[in-house]
């Protein structure tokens, strides 16, 4: 994926990195807590994985979303320069 980004706005070897490596612990998260919950409560993983799924993708993204505005919101009030999102220095 990274050499599909356009040669002069190619991120860094070490921020793709960071970027992906969030990625890849986000799905091992995802997928050993369905196994576990699958053992618990004995049913199928895929049916499970499809409620995670499905819940990730909706409140998930907008609790997330509601999080980066107020914590950008108090990073721009307070003025702290190096906690801005995408700014990496």
């Amino acid at each position: 994926k990274r050499f599909r980004e356009p040669k002069h706005e190619r991120r860094p070897w070490m921020i793709w990195f960071l970027d992906t490596s969030k990625q890849a612990i986000g799905m091992l998260f995802i997928h050993f807590a369905n196994v576990y919950l699958s053992d618990l409560t004995e049913e199928d993983p895929c049916s499970l994985y499809l409620i995670n799924f499905l819940l990730d993708a909706t409140l998930g993204m907008l609790l997330i979303y509601i999080g980066i505005r107020a914590v950008s919101s108090i990073v721009e009030w307070q003025q702290w320069e190096s906690l801005r999102f995408g700014e990496y220095g």
